[in-house]
């Protein structure tokens, strides 16, 4: 388990930006989806800053596409949240978002977008701990991708339990890697 751990990292390191200045422009940005909204009924800070950072991509000329993917099902749409939360809050103009309502998972969101978008050469955009994962899976779908790191919510108890969820999910996307297989939701 730390091995898959190890590797990811390995195979990551370098390719994610928590500074503006410092990422590289691409053509599109990738943004992974988290519900708008907690249990508690209050604004989810993660789904939050990761609009605050898309839109920070945008304002400073970084992307000039965006693909927000997430889970669509009846009665929950999160692309269509990402999309107005980035239109209405952030200001970004509707006609370069995409909606993927099939990004049940972080590597059906890859896949969605190098196969049904078409679009390589892009910035992933969720939290750091996240996005690790999420170059992982782009790097084995031949992908040229940076991730942009959300700012992360502080709290002791969600940093454990996210970083004990990714370490678990990181050996997870090592395994399909290993043995071919594709989850599509």
């Amino acid at each position: 388990m730390i091995l898959a751990n190890v590797w990811v990292y390995a195979l990551t390191n370098g390719r994610t930006y928590t500074r503006i200045s410092k990422i590289p422009p691409r053509e599109t940005a990738l943004v992974l989806g988290t519900s708008p909204k907690m249990k508690s009924g209050l604004s989810n800070p993660y789904f939050t800053s990761r609009m605050d950072a898309t839109a920070l991509l945008y304002h400073h000329g970084k992307i000039k596409k965006i693909i927000v993917s997430g889970e669509k099902s009846p009665g929950y749409d999160e692309p269509f949240a990402m999309k107005n939360y980035l239109v209405y809050q952030e200001g970004v103009p509707e006609r370069i978002i995409i909606e993927d309502p099939k990004g049940f998972k972080t590597q059906a969101s890859i896949s969605n977008c190098k196969n049904i978008y078409q679009q390589n050469d892009v910035i992933i955009v969720s939290q750091g701990f996240h996005n690790l994962r999420a170059l992982f899976y782009a790097r084995n779908n031949d992908m040229n991708a940076l991730g942009f790191d959300a700012q992360d919510v502080l709290s002791n108890q969600s940093y454990y339990r996210n970083q004990s969820r990714e370490f678990l999910a990181r050996v997870l996307a090592v395994v399909y890697y290993v043995f071919g297989i594709e989850r599509k939701g």
